[in-house]
């Protein structure tokens, strides 16, 4: 694997998003090796999982050039079923999964984050589920997250705003667990955790995940349907070359 990083110590498995020089935006290439690398601690004997991003942000969220490819019909699907796979396998990981965000963490960047069961940000971490800016609507169940942490009215409100948050406004609405002032108080929540019935805090989440993991399937699903219409709209495609030419977009509601 060339984008992602994976390695173990102990009971600890530590995923690390490669591809600094873009902000570890998702291409395809790290979304299948996200996929196998996540396969892979599902059948390891790790307990805990850190997601972190190499660089200068967790995640920026997707990679523009993949973003354009996907309009080609016959290469959509097989992006947006790699993405389901993706979320859905770190939803129903065995593991305590948590997500340390430093930097952006924007658009499906957020949405994976979101699928951990802790979100521990740092400082300087910018968070933003900003799709709207190329009118476009979450994915990578960024409806479903977004909701379960912060209520369905004000999901819809932060997704049609796309504001960025820092740490501290993300926590106060419940999107962030833990704001970091260092790596020393992230060591120290791991070491809390690794303190703890592990096994027992695994169960708890397993008995969730089969309650909810269909209703998650069903709203990527939906997601991939209706990004598939947003990407036909004048809207999308004026939001597009807007981002291109680093000017705010004219959207018209078409």
């Amino acid at each position: 694997m060339e984008t992602v990083v994976l390695s173990f110590s102990g009971n600890v498995a530590v995923l690390e998003l490669n591809r600094p020089d873009s902000l570890n935006a998702m291409n395809e290439q790290m979304l299948n090796e996200l996929l196998e690398a996540l396969r892979e601690i599902e059948q390891s004997d790790a307990l805990i999982v850190l997601i972190r991003g190499k660089g200068r942000g967790f995640s920026a969220g997707g990679d523009i050039k993949t973003m354009l490819s996907v309009d080609d019909p016959e290469k959509f699907p097989e992006i947006m079923n790699t993405i389901q796979e993706v979320i859905m396998t770190l939803y129903n990981l065995p593991k305590i999964v948590v997500s340390i965000v430093h930097g952006p963490a924007a658009g499906l960047g957020l949405s994976f984050a979101l699928a951990s069961d802790y979100v521990i940000a740092t400082k300087e971490a910018r968070l933003a589920m900003n799709f709207i800016g190329i009118g476009l609507i979450p994915d990578g169940g960024g409806h479903f997250h977004l909701a379960k942490r912060v209520g369905e009215v004000k999901a819809k409100h932060i997704i049609w705003e796309g504001k960025p948050m820092n740490a501290e406004e993300a926590y106060q609405l419940g999107i962030v667990d833990f704001v970091a002032e260092d790596e020393k108080q992230i060591e120290q929540k791991i070491a809390e955790w690794q303190a703890k019935p592990l096994q027992a805090m695994i169960a708890t989440k397993t008995l969730y995940a089969k309650l909810t993991k269909d209703e998650l399937l069903k709203v990527l699903q939906l997601e991939t349907e209706a990004q598939q219409k947003m990407r036909q709209t004048e809207d999308h495609r004026e939001g597009v070359r807007a981002f291109l030419e680093k000017r705010k977009p004219k959207f018209q509601g078409k």
